[in-house]
C-alpha cells in the first residue's frame, strides 16, 4: 500500500494523489497544474500513470486546481467512478464546462502565435464531449455516510468549510483482506472557522496517516470579523479618487462572499451608492447553485435568510451575462465595482478589465485570494511596475490592495487548531501537501514541536509506503 504525490507538492495548484491498495488505484483529486502556459500545458496533459487503470476518484471539492482535470482523465481512458458531495456534482457540473471553453479559446489563441512562427498546432485538454462523459461518472455522497471506494476501502466526507460542497476525507483501508485497518485523512482545503455562509470545518478524527494542505502554514489572516469593514474602506478611498474597483475572485466561493458582504452592509444602510458588477457567467450560475444548497449554510446564514430572502442582491448589483455588456463597462467613467474571474488573473474576463484599468492610478485591483507563483496575480501582488497581459507588457499605475480576510483557506493559526484536536502521537506521518516550501516548512515545524512524530513535505512524484 502506498501514497503517490503528483501534484500540488511544494506548490498550491494541481491537487492529486495516487493511493495503490493492492492492485486498485485511487485518486485523490485531480486538479489543472496553474503556472507557467508551456509547462501547465505539458504537466495536465500527459499523466504520469496509466488512465485507465485508475479504479476511481476521490474528490474534495470543485475549485479548477482540484478537479479540472478530470475530464481530460475520461479523454484518456479512465471510466471509474467519481465520488464527491451532492454540491460539489452541482458545482462541477458547470465549472469543468467553463474550463472546457477557456481550454479551447486559449489553444485557439496559442495556435495563431504557433502558426505565425511556423510550428506545430496543439489540441485542447479536453472539450465539451469529455465533460459530458465525466458528469456521468459523478457518484454524489452525503457527509458523514460511509460509502465503498473500491474493495477493501471505504470513505466519508466531513464538511472543510472552504467553498460550497467541500470535504475533508477520511478513509478506512485493508488490503488483501487483511484484519488490520489503516485510517488516512485527506484534508482537501480547509476553510477558516466564522466564514460567512458556510459551516466551520469539521475535525475528521483520528488518523494512522493525515495528507494536509499547508496553503498558509507559516501567516496568519487577518480576523474574518474585519472583513466587511476592510471592503469598505477600499471602496470608500477608491471612489473618492473618482476610480473603480476591479476585484479578480474565483467564481466559486469568493464571489459570493464578496457579494453577501457587500449585502450586509447594504442592509446596514454602510454601503456608498455604488454599481455593483459581477461580469462572469460562471459566477452567476454558481450563485444559483449556492441558492439550492442551505444544507451547507451556517446558523448566522440561516438565521438571515428569515429576513432577507436573497443574501446574493441588493438594488444595484448586476449581473452580467454576455461579451457586449462586459466590454461596455470600460467605457464606463463613474466609479463602480467590477468582480470578474479568474481569481489568479489567469484567464477569463478579468484579463480585459486589468488591461483596461491597470494603467489609471485612480483604479484599485483589490486581491482577496493566494496567488499562485508565476501568476499574473502574483505579480500584481508583488506591485511589479509592468505586468504582461496575453504576452504583451503593460505598465502599472493603478493601487493594488490585498485582502487577506477574505481567504477561504485556514491560516497558520487555525490549522494548528485544527490538528490539535488529534492524539498526535497516533500519527505515523503527517503529508503537507498544496504549500509553497516557505509555508509548507513553517508548518511542519508547529507540527513537530506539538508532538507529532514525523512530518515529510512529498515532492512531486514521490512514493511512501503505509504500514
Amino acid at each position: 500500500m502506498k501514497v503517490q504525490f503528483l501534484g500540488a507538492a511544494r506548490t498550491v495548484t494541481g491537487s492529486m494523489h495516487l493511493l495503490t491498495v493492492g492492485e486498485k488505484n485511487i485518486l485523490l483529486d485531480c486538479g489543472l497544474f496553474q503556472g507557467k502556459r508551456s509547462e501547465s500545458y505539458e504537466r495536465n496533459k500527459i499523466f504520469p500513470f496509466d488512465p485507465s487503470k485508475i479504479d476511481a476518484v476521490v474528490l474534495s471539492h470543485a475549485h479548477i486546481d482540484h478537479s479540472g482535470n478530470l475530464p481530460n482523465l475520461v479523454r484518456s481512458g479512465f471510466n471509474g467512478k467519481i465520488f464527491a458531495t451532492f454540491a460539489t456534482v452541482d458545482l462541477c457540473g458547470i465549472m469543468l464546462e467553463d474550463s472546457a471553453h477557456i481550454n479551447s479559446r486559449d489553444v485557439e489563441f496559442v495556435n495563431k502565435k504557433l502558426k505565425r512562427k511556423g510550428l506545430p498546432q496543439i489540441e485542447p485538454l479536453y472539450e465539451i464531449e469529455d465533460v459530458v462523459q465525466t458528469k456521468n461518472l459523478f457518484q454524489p455522497q452525503n457527509y458523514k455516510t460511509e460509502f465503498q471506494v473500491v474493495d477493501g476501502v471505504t470513505a466519508q466526507f466531513f464538511d472543510a468549510g472552504h467553498i460550497l460542497g467541500s470535504a475533508s476525507v477520511l478513509l478506512k483501508i485493508q488490503e488483501n483482506n487483511s484484519s488490520k485497518k489503516i485510517i488516512l485523512g485527506f484534508s482537501g482545503d480547509l476553510g477558516r472557522p466564522k466564514l460567512p455562509i458556510l459551516r466551520d470545518p469539521e475535525f475528521i478524527g483520528d488518523l494512522d496517516y493525515f495528507i494536509c494542505e499547508s496553503t498558509y502554514g507559516g501567516k496568519i489572516h487577518t480576523p474574518v470579523d474585519s472583513m466587511e469593514e476592510e471592503l469598505l474602506n477600499v471602496i470608500k478611498k477608491t471612489i473618492e479618487r473618482g476610480g473603480k474597483i476591479i476585484i479578480p475572485a474565483f467564481s466559486v466561493g469568493r464571489t459570493q462572499e464578496i457579494i453577501y458582504a457587500l449585502n450586509n452592509l447594504f442592509n446596514k444602510g454602510m454601503l456608498p451608492q455604488l454599481d455593483v458588477f459581477v461580469d462572469s457567467p460562471l459566477a452567476i450560475n454558481a450563485t444559483t447553485i449556492f441558492r439550492r444548497h442551505e444544507e451547507c449554510f451556517d446558523k448566522e446564514t440561516l438565521k438571515i435568510l428569515q429576513s432577507d430572502t436573497d443574501i446574493f442582491g441588493f438594488p444595484f448589483l448586476h449581473y452580467l451575462r454576455t461579451a457586449d455588456e462586459s466590454r461596455m463597462l470600460n467605457e464606463r467613467k463613474n466609479p463602480c465595482l467590477i468582480i470578474a474571474a479568474s481569481g489568479m488573473c489567469e484567464a477569463g474576463r478579468i484579463l480585459h478589465h486589468l488591461a483596461n484599468h491597470i494603467g489609471d492610478s485612480r483604479n484599485t485591483v483589490l486581491i482577496v485570494g493566494f496567488q499562485a507563483e508565476n501568476t499574473l496575480g502574483r505579480r500584481l501582488v508583488e506591485k511589479s511596475d509592468e505586468v504582461p497581459i496575453w504576452g504583451d507588457p503593460y505598465k502599472r499605475n493603478c493601487q493594488v490592495v490585498v485582502l487577506n480576510s477574505f481567504s477561504a483557506h485556514a491560516d497558520s493559526n487555525e490549522l494548528v487548531e485544527y490538528c490539535s484536536h488529534f492524539s498526535s502521537k497516533n500519527i505515523k506521518e503527517v503529508f503537507l501537501v498544496h504549500g509553497e516550501i516557505k509555508q509548507s516548512q513553517a508548518f511542519s515545524d508547529k507540527l513537530l514541536s506539538m508532538g507529532f512524530p514525523s512530518v515529510q513535505i512529498p515532492e512531486r512524484l514521490s512514493s511512501f509506503i503505509l504500514s
